[in-house]
């Protein structure tokens, strides 16, 4: 079977690997239809990713179908439409057992510390694989992920109906977090340098657009929110500047979401956030979202027509890589495609 190989930071490339066989009782076989490309994926393959291990089969946005299942999954059968929850934990750690295991001690990711999803075919333990409805396009069911990393954020940032939220960065998480946010009932606003990725943002519901490069953010988001700021500040671009500016539009007793893994230094003062008595959150991969998210899909409640924007099969991987990097702003979100 064909498998998308990153053997190095640099190297990318497609192999012939064994098709998995079931070993024991409660795993899965799964034939995998279609695998979202990450940003996380494309730093592994630049090698600025800090998490990431190499060699790696890359690849965390899976959905497929169920081929074979082990003699103790009952949850499961073949032909069952499913996707991948692609973390490992260890159960026992101080995290785990706080319900937090998203940041186990010993956590493993597929496609980052652990082989991932872009192969035809994978085999998981049937608790890391949530079934979706039959009449669920692939196109859909692929981006279950990226929600629950919105989904994440928004409980970090223990967003409610009639808060103001203000998300920078209209990437694929940033569109994420803002469609979670309004099925919530807040009133969002969202910010980039690319208006037509704004005007996106705003058919996703937006209830106000910042264009970065033609208007002052913090000015702008004040003006909208009559002085007050914003009761929740999402940075999905997570830049030093971004998250400066977060601490900065946040309100009084307002909440501040960190998405990034950047490792530069930000400066910030302490007087902001003692005086408005700011809670600075990080959010990392999920807590528990995966059947939340698959029951907004499931019932119709989460729309996520024209997010999928660009597909590749496995052997235009390079050409993907290539054209996400070259055309940043066509692309909303690109996934591989197994036949």
């Amino acid at each position: 079977m064909k498998v998308v190989y990153v053997k190095e930071a640099g190297s990318i490339e497609i192999i012939e690997k064994e098709m998995p066989i079931i070993k024991n009782e409660n795993d899965v076989l799964i034939k995998v239809k279609m695998v979202g490309i990450c940003g996380s994926d494309m730093h592994i393959y630049h090698g600025t990713n800090p998490l990431a291990t190499y060699p790696r089969i890359i690849g965390h946005e899976v959905t497929g179908e169920v081929i074979e299942i082990g003699t103790n999954v009952t949850t499961l059968h073949p032909k069952d439409k499913v996707v991948l929850e692609p973390i490992d934990t260890c159960g026992n750690c101080y995290a785990c057992r706080s319900g937090r295991a998203n940041v186990c001690k010993k956590l493993e990711v597929y496609g980052v510390h652990r082989d991932g999803g872009m192969q035809e075919y994978i085999v998981v333990p049937e608790g890391n694989l949530h079934k979706v409805n039959e009449d669920i396009p692939f196109e859909a069911s692929v981006l279950v992920e990226p929600f629950t990393i919105g989904a994440q954020a928004n409980w970090r940032g223990q967003v409610q109906k009639g808060d103001t939220v203000f998300i920078q960065g209209t990437g694929p998480i940033g569109i994420c977090c803002l469609k979670i946010a309004k099925l919530h009932g807040a009133t969002c606003f969202i910010s980039d340098l690319s208006e037509e990725r704004l005007q996106f943002a705003k058919q996703c519901g937006a209830d106000a657009v910042i264009n970065a490069r033609e208007k002052n953010v913090a000015e702008e988001v004040m003006r909208l929110t009559s002085g007050e700021g914003a009761n929740v500040v999402i940075d999905a671009v997570c830049l030093p500047q971004t998250f400066e500016l977060s601490v900065d539009v946040a309100s009084i007793a307002g909440r501040v979401v960190v998405l990034g893994f950047d490792q530069q230094p930000s400066q910030i003062s302490q007087l902001p956030i003692t005086k408005k008595e700011l809670t600075i959150v990080g959010s990392r991969l999920q807590t528990n979202q995966f059947a939340e998210v698959v029951k907004l899909l499931n019932e119709g409640e989460l729309k996520v027509d024209d997010m999928i924007t660009h597909t590749f099969s496995v052997d235009q991987i390079k050409e993907a890589m290539q054209f996400i990097e070259e055309h940043p702003n066509e692309v909303r979100k690109a996934a591989i495609v197994f036949e």
